[in-house]
């Protein structure tokens, strides 16, 4: 990340016009959104949004998995674009190498916003992405198998063990979930370590224990299938939709999936927590709007410009009906709940969701490995909770 220090002073990507007054005409955009409906919905209204501004819009599109390096390589060859979109954890990394500007002093508010949301785009105060709407985990569930076996949905740890084990039969499984040793695998744990009052910045705690306990025990009792530790949250969603799964640990990304199998009935609840009344304290997920550092304040100003446009409250609703996800201000949620009452339990989610990186900025990534390793150290029966905590935290 020392690298970006050496490009701070660039231009943006364009050239016809700087910081020595010439006017604005055009910003180079780069996104992640390489496939649809987010491809084709940002490209809509990146125009609109530039259309409003008067100016053209030179959009490209990247793998999310290659930002960060395209974004040091932009850095060092001064050609920074003018607007940056990446995933909410890469905020606060690139804001402590200097490569982002505060959206605060270009006169962007994150007013309305969840706290969870804010913390995870600022830096040491200052405000640095504006993020319209997110993700995050939640249960997906049977209808017809939890009724054929007489089952309520679950709201607690003890309830989804108990349902887990009493929907387990034959060839299905009362629970899927996806515990990989990836950051995919620490992402699906987090709602059950935070729920229950673990901490990212010491893990090997009784409350991280407790939590993946419960994980063990239900692998370990026959009720989630042993493959868990390498399957993907796509093929969590496949075993869900093959029928050997009644259960599922997903996120609503998975909904254009599942509406391509007409034959399947799901629902969707919140996901259960340590004990009735208790709050969940999920992830949040899902991409940020930025502007990079490139030393030309005309540039940044228009693009701050276009940030905000992004994230004004009718394009907020539209993005989150598109994209199946939900609005970062939890006043907009309504509107997404009352069209698919199967989204209420992610906007139930959103007052309590919690930054990743909103307590150890970039050393956030040292504790995810930290907790993947782990979860698949006691899943494997490699080591008890409490040891394979302990093991992984002295790594």
């Amino acid at each position: 990340m020392a690298l970006l220090t050496t490009g701070l002073a660039a231009c943006g990507g364009g050239d016809d016009a700087g910081g020595d007054g010439g006017e604005v005409t055009s910003l180079v955009v780069q996104d992640t959104f390489v496939t649809d409906p987010g491809a084709t919905f940002y490209g809509e209204q990146l125009d609109a949004c530039g259309e409003e501004l008067g100016i053209t819009v030179d959009r490209q599109s990247v793998p999310g998995d290659s930002i960060i390096s395209r974004v040091l390589q932009q850095a060092s060859s001064q050609t920074l674009p003018d607007v940056l979109s990446i995933d909410n954890p890469d905020v606060q990394q690139l804001a402590a190498a200097g490569a982002l500007a505060p959206l605060d002093d270009l006169g962007v508010s994150a007013e309305g916003y969840s706290e969870g949301v804010v913390a995870a785009n600022s830096y040491e105060g200052s405000l640095y992405g504006l993020q319209p709407t997110t993700n995050t985990l939640a249960l997906f569930y049977d209808p017809a198998a939890l009724e054929a076996a007489g089952v309520e949905v679950p709201t607690t740890w003890d309830e989804l063990r108990t349902a887990s084990a009493a929907l387990t039969e034959g060839s299905r499984y009362g629970l899927a979930f996806s515990a990989p040793p990836s950051y995919e695998g620490t992402w699906q744990f987090l709602p059950f370590m935070w729920s229950n009052g673990g901490d990212e910045a010491d893990i090997a705690t009784p409350e991280v224990a407790e939590a993946l306990q419960l994980w063990t025990d239900i692998v370990e009792e026959g009720s989630a299938s042993a493959s868990v530790v390498s399957w993907g949250q796509e093929d969590v969603n496949d075993q869900f939709i093959a029928g050997n799964a009644a259960m599922m640990i997903n996120g609503p990304w998975q909904f254009p999936v599942l509406a391509e199998n007409p034959d399947v009935e799901y629902e969707v609840a919140p996901l259960p927590v340590p004990a009735a009344g208790e709050d969940v304290v999920a992830p949040l997920g899902g991409a940020t709007w930025t502007v990079p550092e490139t030393g030309d304040a005309a540039r940044q100003q228009v693009a701050a410009d276009l940030v905000s446009c992004l994230n004004e409250d009718e394009r907020v609703v539209e993005d989150a009906l598109t994209n199946s996800t939900v609005p970062t201000k939890a006043a907009l949620g309504d509107q997404i709940a009352e069209a698919d009452p199967r989204m209420q339990a992610f906007v139930d989610a959103v007052p309590t969701l919690r930054s990743r990186t909103g307590e150890l900025g970039a050393d956030w990534t040292d504790a995810a490995t930290a907790i993947y390793t782990a979860v698949q150290t006691s899943l494997t029966g490699g080591a008890a909770p409490e040891q394979a905590l302990e093991q992984a935290q002295g790594r």
